[in-house]
């Protein structure tokens, strides 16, 4: 859900963001899809037909929007090849792979969280 630029809670997230680091990372990156995609091309580059047959669920048209939304905010990289049909490539950008060892510990605070939830 996108907040009207003119609201109050646009202007508290704008500030926050822009006063905590930690806070322009989570929005950055929150959201259902776009941990997923980076999960997926933490191993290499994708085509798209490889991203949408590894996240399940998701449909062609909301990945199309998230790769773009990475491609704005320079997480991934969109690599167009001159074929027929034409051949298109994604990956992470530098900073991009930076987010890798957060994933990785995500993923383990997850299963953490899980058992502890469970009671185990």
């Amino acid at each position: 859900m996108s907040i009207k630029e003119s609201s109050t809670n646009h202007e508290n997230k704008k500030g926050l963001e822009l006063s905590c680091s930690e806070i322009y990372a989570v929005n950055l990156i929150s959201g259902r899809w776009i941990l997923s995609i980076c999960y997926c091309l933490k191993t290499g580059k994708r085509r798209f037909s490889e991203l949408k047959n590894s996240i399940p669920n998701i449909s062609e048209r909301m990945l199309t929007m998230q790769l773009k939304k990475m491609e704005e905010e320079r997480l991934v990289l969109k690599k167009v090849y001159a074929e027929v049909p034409p051949r298109v490539e994604y990956e992470l950008t530098e900073i991009g792979r930076q987010l890798i060892p957060v994933l990785d510990q995500l993923e383990i605070w997850g299963e953490d969280h899980k058992k502890i939830k469970k009671g185990l």
